[in-house]
């Protein structure tokens, strides 16, 4: 966990800096738009490397996942402590139930 918070507040202090010279304010820069398309391009790169079964390759995409989600929940003032509230709240629930509570 420890890693995850670490990488939130990396890209907190680079949404700060010049487009020019940061990868994560250049995609604030673009706009949630943008954002989410590269979280969901990320997404299937993942999926891609897990139906491939090439482990290496699916480890470096959940990064990839993980770090443009990070930016993506940035990008619409969700905390990653947020995130985990919601799975704690979620512990020990069925994920059936769980679902079915949802579109109830």
């Amino acid at each position: 966990m420890d890693t995850l918070t670490r990488l939130e507040d990396t890209i907190a202090q680079r949404r700060r800096a010049a487009p020019e010279t940061s990868y994560v304010a250049s995609l604030s820069a673009r706009g949630l738009p943008v954002i989410a398309r590269k979280f969901g391009e990320e997404a299937v790169e993942a999926v891609v490397a897990a139906l491939a079964e090439d482990r290496e390759e699916l480890i470096g995409e959940a990064a990839d996942v993980l770090f443009h989600l990070l930016v993506m929940l940035a990008e619409k003032d969700v905390s990653l402590a947020d995130v985990m509230a919601e799975l704690d709240r979620r512990e020990g629930v069925s994920g059936l139930e769980e679902k079915a509570n949802r579109t109830s």
